[in-house]
């Protein structure tokens, strides 16, 4: 942990951006802290250091704003300290990607405690008090994947009254893996009542972690004597999860959803084991957020295209789009930048590049 800490305060010194310690102490105020990015963990995606951390660097930079941009490492009472670290050091705008209710609230208070503003960033914190929500559009997101398993389905002609979809949904204290399952809901609810096609085990993936999916998904193949012709899978670390218990068990690849357009999951892609992924270009949505919290910090008013419900209340929301991606437009990855050709084409996957 040391040495993590020596080499966030490093990079931080290369920006010119305060990294915020983790212990919550009293501590001095160095250059001051005006903007303060709390991202989850490192284990649910990878986006959140290698998207969403530079993104928000260069936009801060950029904006000429000192900002703190930090990992909770899906600790809460570690996220927690980070947020007070910042405060101590002057931070009016906090930009909170929660782990959990509870901790997430405590935060927007102390913020508002402080005189300052908090954005719900990915995650919204139901019943918290965020002036606005920002966040790719989930519904879509969950409408992309069960469309992508049916269509998969139809293509491989089995998609039909006796074909069952399973559904792995994501971490069931992530208030985006209800909105994602929204989205699923809409497509496959009125399928299943009109019997066109048959509802399989459904359940949601503690944490989002690969290692629960896989043994909820053993635990499905069982269930159903591996009589599963479909899955959606809420993110491409799930889907990794029911591709490599379908190679376990020497069963043959079935329609499969994603999301979030990770090296793994392009390869499951082009191998022809994964049907499809939900692109969501990471910067866009830091760079809405980071204008968000200049805004505030500003004193105006941020953005917002729409609301959301939370609580009682309707809060203003950006709701940003998303793209489905599948083996016929997954170069779109590259040329975006968003992933690198080398790193998808390697090794035994090589072979299945364009």
């Amino acid at each position: 942990m040391k040495k993590l800490s020596i080499a966030l305060l490093v990079v931080a010194a290369a920006v010119g951006l305060v990294v915020g310690g983790a212990s919550g102490k009293s501590a001095k105020t160095t250059a001051g802290t005006q903007v303060c990015v709390l991202l989850p963990d490192t284990t649910t995606s990878v986006r959140w250091e290698q998207f969403d951390k530079p993104a928000f660097i260069a936009a801060f930079k950029k904006a000429k704003l000192t900002a703190a941009v930090v990992n909770a490492l899906g600790q809460q009472q570690k996220q927690l300290a980070q947020a007070e670290q910042c405060i101590n050091d002057g931070a009016k705008v906090g930009i909170i990607t929660s782990l959990d209710t509870g901790t997430s609230i405590a935060i927007q208070k102390k913020f508002a405690a402080a005189g300052g503003k908090t954005i719900d960033y990915d995650r919204q914190i139901v019943g918290g008090i965020g002036t606005v929500y920002i966040s790719f559009d989930g519904n879509q997101v969950g409408r992309i994947q069960a469309r992508g398993v049916i269509s998969g389905m139809v293509a491989k002609k089995t998609y039909g009254p006796k074909a069952v979809i399973a559904q792995l949904w994501g971490g069931p204290t992530d208030a985006n893996a209800f909105w994602f399952k929204s989205g699923n809901d809409d497509v496959l609810n009125p399928l299943f009542k009109v019997k066109k096609v048959t509802k399989g085990p459904a359940k949601f993936v503690p944490n989002w972690n690969a290692t629960n999916a896989q043994t909820i998904f053993e635990q499905m193949l069982v269930q159903t004597n591996n009589n599963i012709q479909g899955v959606v899978a809420a993110n491409d670390g799930i889907a990794g999860a029911v591709v490599a218990t379908l190679k376990a068990k020497r069963l043959k690849p079935i329609p499969l959803s994603g999301q979030d357009a990770t090296v793994q999951g392009v390869q499951n892609i082009i191998s022809g084991w994964q049907t499809n992924t939900v692109y969501k270009y990471v910067p866009d949505e830091a760079n809405a957020a980071a204008a968000a919290a200049v805004a505030l910090f500003k004193g105006k008013k941020p953005k917002s295209n729409s609301t959301r419900p939370n609580g009682s209340k309707k809060q203003p929301t950006l709701v940003i789009p998303v793209v489905s991606i599948t083996k016929a437009n997954y170069t779109r990855l590259f040329k975006d930048k968003f992933l690198k050709r080398n790193d998808v084409c390697s090794g035994e996957f090589k072979k299945f590049c364009k």
